[in-house]
């Protein structure tokens, strides 16, 4: 019987541990506690970093536009959104083109923030790359990269 990198059969009984979900949903985890870690702001997750990554790189968007860049759902981005706002990083207006619809920017204080907070970035990636090599690295963003 052929056995897998992890050592377990290839052909055998059904593995929770071996399967794709699993393996992601694991991973998550840890570049989630990784990012808490070194980001610099307990309070911050990594869907608020790149929601402020956004608007840095973007200027103002509506609350939809952020949502699809950052690849949340409607009520993801509503409870982001809100978070942000109330504790003055990101502030809101409407749309003078479209009264249905807000437009969001970082505030000076957002701003100031996210300066903190990018500088960190590269030591976030670094820390939850750091079980591979460089070859590893760039294979699995790049693989990755093909599943999104």
């Amino acid at each position: 019987m052929m056995k897998s990198d992890k050592g377990a059969p290839a052909d055998g009984p059904y593995a929770v541990e071996h399967q794709i979900g699993y393996l992601l949903r694991r991973a998550h985890q840890r570049a989630t506690a990784l990012f808490q870690a070194h980001i610099g702001d307990p309070g911050t997750t990594p869907t608020q970093f790149t929601s402020m990554v956004k608007l840095g790189e973007r200027g103002e968007l509506s609350q939809n536009h952020l949502g699809r860049l950052v690849g949340m759902d409607k009520a993801t981005t509503q409870g982001v959104v809100r978070r942000l706002r109330d504790r003055d990083l990101i502030a809101a207006r409407p749309d003078p083109d479209d009264a249905r619809r807000n437009l969001l920017r970082l505030t000076s204080e957002g701003e100031a923030m996210l300066a903190r907070l990018v500088a960190n970035g590269p030591r976030v990636s670094a820390e939850t790359l750091k079980p591979l090599d460089a070859a590893e690295q760039r294979t699995l963003l790049s693989l990755l990269s093909r599943l999104i």
